[in-house]
């Protein structure tokens, strides 16, 4: 396979090509990094989503919106589907880098993270990229400096100008976007937690509802996962049977049924203290080559209609 670094970095450039059209802004840092915002100070929209899940997944996974509903309302949904499971969701989509520098705090997904391999995923895999440029996609309310970009620069093993920072806001509509577009990794990260080898995962398709735009993080937060934990579906095609397929969907976990806000709330807002069931889709559906079929979990309308606080 190609360089995941190499496919991300020309969906940059095709993204800075139509920044205007799509209602984003690059940037040159004085380190000569560039820094695409997709959903910080510039306004993004759906098509800006769509191509930043795009670059997250390196171009190895195909996006699209279509309209469904939440409890009877129009509702737009991303839809992706992939047949590099491992390497396009694991690999790359997974927000697996927490950027903290003295001045700024966010996290980093994208092929980036395939230079310095550090993940246990990528000792799964097999796969460590190597390329002279390199996209890590940031999720921030601020848009990163040079601090981050030496950061970057130094754990990739990469010059500085070479660095690519994509970024958003949570709680922007590129931001909503990107959240709606993993249900799928996590339906495969799951079955990675729980021992499953992502090599066995043949190909995924996953759908979520683009949680309504808020610009207060924290709320965010709480809607763009409800929005997988209750409205987001997976279908997975897999090689190998496994006795704990019924431990993805969310309501696995002990805390559905609850808003993701007030589970975060009593986890006093710090990610380590919740329990990893808690990041799952609502339903997936488990088509075991030449063996059975699962279907598993369920989706809930009426706990995202009172998320997302429809009227």
């Amino acid at each position: 396979m190609d360089s995941l670094n190499r496919m991300a970095v020309e969906l940059v450039d095709e993204a800075l090509d139509f920044a205007d059209e799509l209602n984003i802004a690059g940037y040159e840092l004085d380190s000569g990094a560039t820094v695409v915002d997709f959903g910080v100070e510039a306004d993004g929209g759906l098509e800006a989503g769509l191509l930043l899940a795009e670059i997250q997944t390196a171009g190895l996974a195909t996006l699209q919106t279509r309209m469904g509903r939440v409890d009877d309302s129009p509702t737009p949904y991303v839809e992706l589907t992939t047949d590099h499971p491992g390497i396009a969701l694991l690999g790359c989509q997974k927000a697996g880098w927490e950027l903290e520098t003295e001045h700024f705090s966010g996290l980093g997904s994208g092929p980036a993270r395939a230079l310095v391999g550090e993940e246990r995923e990528f000792q799964a895999l097999g796969y460590y990229d190597e390329f002279d440029l390199t996209v890590l996609c940031v999720e921030s309310a601020t848009l990163p400096d040079d601090e981050v970009v030496e950061h970057v620069a130094e754990k990739a093993n990469v010059n500085e100008q070479a660095v690519f920072l994509p970024t958003t806001a949570l709680g922007s509509t590129a931001g909503s976007v990107t959240a709606a577009a993993r249900a799928a990794e996590l339906a495969v990260f799951r079955l990675f937690e729980l021992g499953y080898d992502p090599e066995h995962v043949k190909s995924v398709a996953g759908s979520a509802p683009v949680a309504p735009v808020s610009y207060d993080e924290t709320e965010a937060m709480g809607r763009t996962n409800d929005a997988l934990a209750y409205g987001g579906e997976v279908h997975l095609t897999v090689a190998e049977e496994f006795d704990r397929f019924d431990e993805v969907p969310s309501n696995a976990a002990d805390e559905h049924g609850r808003p993701f806000a007030d589970v975060f709330a009593d986890a006093d807002y710090d990610f380590y203290e919740l329990d990893e069931s808690v990041f799952a889709p609502a339903e997936v559906t488990v088509d075991v080559l030449d063996g059975p079929t699962y279907a598993l979990g369920e989706t809930r309308e009426d706990l995202l209609a009172e998320s997302f606080d429809y009227q």
